[in-house]
């Protein structure tokens, strides 16, 4: 049978993480408390950038955007994934479904290579620090957080632009909380080699350079730790940079492994549990990280809780 004669699919159903009603309420409040406190936490971090003048420096101008874009990438998924545990019917239409993928790809392709752009902050600080003032000046910051979007725009635009000649006729239950474009795939009727190689390309040339580029950046980094003869010396240059290499080996770490595993070990409940950490937990624990272990971040964060406690009882 021609696929001109099979019913084109219309809606996409997210079967999610769990087809229990009980386990699924229970999962609605534990991803409601990590939502909110991704929320919160990023957004935290947003205000306290731009209020503190102390904090107007190049490596808190790319947390910044950092922050945002966990909030933008958090924000594209699950939001759904709540509405799907608490509905009877979890459906999403193909259009919408696309239009997910497409942000989802934008906000992680951005989301990569601003902590590439933020490792070669920290790699001119330490490595460069008497021409640092003019290698990251105000200019120079806002081209490269532009270059980081642009990318990340132009590695959705591409994989979605091709997702538009698919054809779907069923099955149509994707098992998965969001519509990442792998499981689109294997869904579609018609022939998707081009679409494959698209996402194979965009995926080496994009993530190899930004790997290359934070590999590169640490490498210079911690050669130029290793020369340092105080160990105290070392340990507070190394603080500096610290919570960016935690945020990058999470993030690195979680998409090595997604996509290197043997076939051998790899199954759903698998696949969904790294697509949860890289994107649900990891845009929760980078603000935390960075407050934990950036000093000037605690001490605003801090200084702000108790100014608004103050306003309260002062109320």
């Amino acid at each position: 049978m021609s696929m001109e004669n099979k019913t084109r699919v219309t809606e996409f159903i997210l079967l999610g993480l769990s087809s229990d009603p009980q386990m699924q309420i229970f999962l609605f409040l534990v991803f409601l408390v990590i939502y909110l406190i991704t929320l919160v936490g990023n957004i935290l971090i947003m205000v306290v950038i731009r209020a503190d003048s102390h904090l107007h420096t190049p490596m808190y101008f790319f947390l910044f955007h950092l922050s945002f874009t966990d909030t933008c990438y958090s924000s594209v998924t699950v939001p759904k994934m709540l509405m799907n545990f608490l509905a009877e019917h979890k459906t999403i239409s193909v259009s919408g479904c696309i239009a997910q993928m497409f942000f989802i790809l934008f906000t992680a392709g951005a989301e990569v290579f601003i902590l590439s752009v933020m490792a070669y902050d920290r790699y001119a600080a330490i490595c460069d620090p008497l021409h640092y003032v003019k290698k990251m000046n105000k200019g120079i910051c806002f081209q490269l957080v532009s270059g980081a979007w642009t990318i990340g725009f132009f590695h959705a635009l591409l994989n979605t632009v091709f997702s538009f000649n698919l054809y779907f006729c069923g099955p149509n239950q994707i098992s998965h909380f969001s519509c990442e474009l792998p499981r689109l795939l294997k869904l579609s009727c018609s022939e998707t080699l081009t679409n494959q190689v698209v996402l194979l390309t965009s995926i080496v040339i994009f993530g190899s350079s930004s790997f290359l580029l934070t590999l590169i950046s640490y490498i210079h980094i911690i050669s130029t730790i290793m020369r340092i003869r105080s160990v105290e010396g070392r340990r507070k240059v190394f603080s500096t940079c610290s919570s960016h290499l935690i945020v990058v080996g999470l993030w690195y770490l979680t998409g090595f492994f997604q996509y290197t595993k043997p076939s051998s070990i790899s199954s759903g409940a698998l696949d969904e549990m790294f697509s949860v950490q890289y994107t649900i937990l990891t845009p929760m624990l980078n603000p935390i990280i960075y407050s934990l272990k950036n000093k000037d971040v605690k001490r605003q964060c801090s200084f702000f809780f108790v100014i608004r406690e103050h306003r309260f009882v002062g109320n």
